[in-house]
């Protein structure tokens, strides 16, 4: 069992992140890939990379995912937006493989008025299909997670996509505070089964569209239920929350995680 939280909710820089964590007590961090000041990129140097991974390493906090910022490119996208996501995604990948991240979140991209739907779901199999060997290459899977942009609304869709692909190192990133917004999250869990391959712990409190993400156990999303069907694909229990600090502290979410988890017993 391992817990750990995100830095894509937080501005701090990925040194005093990671030893924030180590001193609240985490077990691992998920490190977001961003243009901010103080976080790595696509483009980091391995001596930037070699620098925060010592450090999580001597503070025994592992670095056990990553999220890629929004870029450049559009995975859904069949031009030159579509060429520059694949390539920053590849980068992405070996920069989160060089930190020990086994993982690696990524939300695809986005739709337009002129990109139309069924074009953007063949266009995603097309750039994933590119990226799988690359992530397979550095041992770093890209997981896909459902976000508010329009896209991939149903968890058969989801896992018809993943399918597609035909690659153990494409796979999906469940985070059960975006989908409770409109849906039971552990239908989701359900039915992409083995292809979880990291969770995020977020709550949904209100109707859809008309709420909020409040703290952990605090909105609609039974986490009970949705652990008991993560223990039966057979997930190896490892939860990262993204729950910023205006929501509520990080040491009273790493608790309220624990509070959480205890049904995993």
């Amino acid at each position: 069992m391992k817990l750990g939280m995100t830095q894509i909710v937080t501005n701090t820089p990925a040194k005093e992140f990671i030893q924030l964590a180590s001193e609240l007590g985490y077990d691992c961090v998920e490190l977001g890939l961003s243009q901010k000041a103080g976080f790595l990129n696509a483009e980091s140097t391995a001596k930037e990379i070699a620098e925060i991974k010592d450090l999580a390493d001597r503070l025994g906090i592992e670095i056990i995912s990553t999220c890629i910022g929004g870029g450049t490119g559009n995975l859904l996208a069949s031009d030159d937006q579509q060429e520059r996501g694949v390539a920053e995604a590849i980068k992405a990948l070996h920069v989160s493989a060089k930190l020990g991240a086994k993982t690696m979140l990524h939300t695809l991209g986005r739709l337009s008025p002129d990109l139309y739907y069924e074009d953007a779901y063949n266009n995603a199999i097309d750039s994933l299909t590119q990226i799988a060997p690359h992530a397979e290459e550095s041992g770093c899977i890209l997981a896909v997670e459902f976000v508010w942009n329009g896209f991939l609304f149903s968890p058969l869709e989801m896992r018809s996509l993943i399918d597609a692909v035909e690659s153990d190192f494409i796979g999906f990133y469940f985070d059960p505070g975006n989908m409770a917004v409109f849906q039971y999250p552990q239908h989701w869990v359900r039915a992409l089964g083995h292809r979880i391959k990291m969770v995020h712990f977020k709550d949904w409190q209100g109707g859809p569209l008309d709420g909020g993400w409040p703290k952990l156990l605090a909105g609609k999303v039974d986490f009970e239920i949705v652990l008991d069907e993560l223990k039966k694909t057979g997930y190896d229990p490892v939860f990262i929350h993204e729950v910023d600090a205006g929501t509520d502290s990080f040491e009273s979410s790493l608790d309220r995680m624990r509070q959480i988890v205890s049904h995993w017993q």
